[in-house]
């Protein structure tokens, strides 16, 4: 008997197979591909067929930003593809908390399966969002699914969205129920999104080992796992870690994990062999049913998406991204302003999010707006001493390397998993970085309003939650310290900073650079 485990996990609301960048796009990624997929691989198989969907769902294109915030659209027509596709379960994403908890809950209810999720827990320490997991019986075997979510949640959501609740380790977690599911079940999978902490060979750590990502320790200290789930890195892994078998499909439903279990049967069900392996969804046609459901709504956003709201005077547009990291763009210098304005204050930080965004035209639509600001963030003010504000550009110079006397971003921040947006560039200081000095001592110079900045000066700095919190490891920047929020999402208050400034400049001040060799 075989028995296969298919598996999504960070589709983050892209359904047709478009980033939105332009109209009529077919990118070979999108739910609707998956789909096809899916009932390909449901058709040319007879034996029983797990179908989990790894989280990471309702948050992170334009079209799922379009239906949160329009008054006329709920989450149960974004949640529609996933029913469409009879998935047996769905697992809590660190994402899925983006939108608040009232939104989460409302997801949860349009779906047509369980939700499952043990390791996130409510003040009576029960499982917050249901149940831990589900027992399935299909042609006579029953598989357990436990469902598990990063840890790591508190240190990117605002304080209010996780009040109350409390985020346990995967890895305690499993050790409490994998046995008990051993006893329920034939089989056991753990559906967890979370990543790889270590190198999937030799075990050592690829990451700061902040409980983010637990699946490696997970293979290696919990016994009787058949197969793994994981998600939350958007990595291609197929292989076996420890003798289990484990998928990671991904980002954007480019593609479809799958794992299949060979089973024999004597007192019970058992698995003799197994195989991981990933579908990528690249040439598969869009699946008619999701296509006629969501052709009005895709019009409607692409329409949208296409509104003028401000005008360039020169150039913003982003050609080099690296570049970019390296020497203040136009499009850096705005957000920044933006940030600046919706709070009040004279010093603001911000990153360059990823590769893929191009800055703005000279005409700006919102779809240069969210196709660029990519994150559904609010803003923070946290009050800082000079001693927080230097630690934090520190941590921001190690995002950099010197490699024959040419500035790169440093391999650990991109492999395994692309970290651009965990390096920031402030307005309202000035700052130089001398790359040849040791970690830590590369910020050579810093004023603010061209006084040095001194370690017990206090300042009012504007960021984004995520950051405020002390996401990316930011150790310096706690919710003690901040002071007031602007509860309003970026990419409203970058339409809104433009309706007050129908035009804006291309322009910087250079107010930080880099140096490759000391200067005399």
């Amino acid at each position: 008997m075989k028995l296969k485990i298919l598996a999504t996990s960070d589709m983050h609301g892209y359904i047709m197979p478009t980033n939105f960048t332009e109209r009529t796009m077919n990118m070979p990624f999108g739910t609707a591909k998956v789909a096809s997929k899916i009932k390909s691989l449901e058709a040319s198989f007879s034996g029983p067929i797990v179908k989990i969907e790894n989280g990471d769902f309702i948050q992170g294109s334009p079209l799922s930003y379009y239906v949160k915030k329009s008054e006329a659209h709920q989450v149960g027509e974004l949640t529609q593809a996933i029913n469409e596709l009879q998935y047996d379960v769905s697992v809590l994403g660190n994402h899925e908390f983006n939108y608040g908890l009232s939104y989460l809950k409302q997801a949860i209810a349009s779906y047509n399966h369980p939700v499952i999720c043990a390791n996130i827990l409510d003040e009576e320490g029960r499982p917050a969002f249901g149940n831990p997991y589900v027992i399935l019986e299909k042609q006579g075997i029953k598989i357990a699914i436990l469902g598990l979510t990063t840890q790591y949640i508190p240190h990117w959501e605002q304080p209010q969205t996780v009040k109350n609740l409390t985020f346990v380790s995967a890895i305690d977690t499993a050790k409490k129920y994998v046995p008990k599911l051993r006893e329920l079940a034939d089989l056991v999978i753990v559906s967890y999104h979370g990543g790889f902490e270590k190198d999937l060979q030799s075990g050592e750590p690829t990451e700061l080992l902040t409980g983010e990502n637990e699946a490696y320790d997970l293979l290696h200290q919990v016994l009787g796992i058949d197969a793994l789930v994981t998600g939350h890195q958007h990595r291609q892994i197929a292989t076996k870690i420890n003798g289990v078998p484990v998928i990671q499909p991904g980002y954007q439903g480019a593609f479809l994990g799958e794992i299949c279990l060979e089973l024999e049967q004597k007192d019970h069900w058992k698995v003799v062999d197994s195989q991981a392996t990933l579908y990528s969804v690249a040439e598969e046609k869009v699946d008619p049913m999701i296509d006629q459901t969501f052709a009005p709504l895709n019009e409607e956003v692409e329409n949208w998406l296409d509104q003028p709201v401000g005008k360039v005077e020169g150039d913003m547009s982003i050609k080099n991204p690296e570049k970019a990291r390296l020497v203040e763009h136009p499009y850096i210098e705005f957000i920044n302003k933006v940030q600046m304005d919706a709070a009040g204050v004279d010093i603001s930080g911000t990153a360059l999010f990823n590769n893929e965004g191009k800055g703005f035209k000279e005409i700006i639509t919102m779809r240069d707006i969210l196709t660029n600001y990519i994150y559904p963030n609010t803003l923070a003010v946290l009050k800082l001493t000079g001693a927080d504000l230097k630690a934090a550009l520190e941590q921001s110079a190690n995002h950099f390397i010197l490699e024959k006397g040419q500035i790169n971003f440093n391999p650990k921040y991109i492999e395994p998993k692309p970290q651009y947006y965990n390096y920031d560039m402030y307005e309202g200081i000035d700052y130089t970085v001398d790359l040849t000095q040791k970690k830590g001592q590369q910020i050579i110079s810093l004023t603010y309003h061209d006084q040095p900045v001194l370690e017990t000066d206090t300042f009012e700095v504007v960021m984004n939650q995520y950051r405020a919190v002390g996401g990316g490891n930011y150790t310096m920047f706690t919710p003690e310290k901040i002071v007031r929020e602007i509860q309003i999402d970026m990419t409203e208050l970058i339409a809104e900073y433009l309706r007050k400034h129908p035009v804006i400049k291309a322009e910087t001040n250079q107010n930080f650079r880099f140096l490759k060799k000391t200067e005399q």
